[in-house]
């Protein structure tokens, strides 16, 4: 595992894209503090929509390295979730300028994933991380189901045996206002 970790490692310090497993489903990824890459998947995926690009950190201590204003509940949530859960946090700082939206939010997740944390822990910046496929079309659940287009469009695909247990679908996500709101965007 450590030596595909470091060949992945190498594109993403390039600049390169990368489709990689999670605990979810297959994501498009690159470094979240490199512009250029995240206009790379922009492009592959044929969109600009910031709200649909998340950022993988290894550590729930590690989200408040890339939030200026993490509301308290965030830590009760990421703590007692037993699912994957992606939360929409205020205040996002030190990741790509195109990666926020006007509103200054942006979507984070600690995947419970060997070799996603493994990587962003080598990597040492955040991960983005967005479905593998085409703006609009379905997500696909498994490796086998993604497109020609997408594989072919990244500069590195992680081997499919470092899958492990994913669930297969994509996470839930819940959005936190500085004020204390919650908001249940996908169960």
């Amino acid at each position: 595992m450590q030596e595909e970790i470091d060949r992945v490692v190498e594109v993403l310090r390039r600049g390169g894209i990368i489709l990689y497993p999670t605990d979810t489903v297959w994501g498009i990824g690159c470094d979240a503090t490199n512009e250029q890459a995240v206009a790379k998947i922009y492009e592959l995926k044929r969109s600009a929509n910031k709200k649909g690009m998340i950022v993988l950190v290894d550590t729930i201590d590690n989200v408040a390295r890339y939030f200026r204003k993490v509301p308290a509940v965030a830590w009760d949530l990421f703590e007692c979730a037993d699912k994957p859960l992606t939360l929409i946090l205020p205040g996002a700082s030190g990741v790509a300028s195109n990666l926020v939206p006007e509103e200054g939010t942006l979507a984070v997740r600690v995947p419970n994933h060997e070799f996603c944390r493994k990587l962003v822990r080598r990597l040492g910046r955040p991960l983005v991380s967005t479905s593998a496929n085409i703006s609009g079309e379905t997500t696909p659940a498994a490796y086998s189901e993604i497109t020609d287009e997408i594989r072919n469009g990244v500069d590195y695909v992680v081997a499919p045996e470092y899958e492990g247990d994913a669930t297969h679908k994509a996470s839930s996500i819940i959005m936190l206002g500085e004020d204390g709101e919650v908001k249940i965007i996908r169960e």
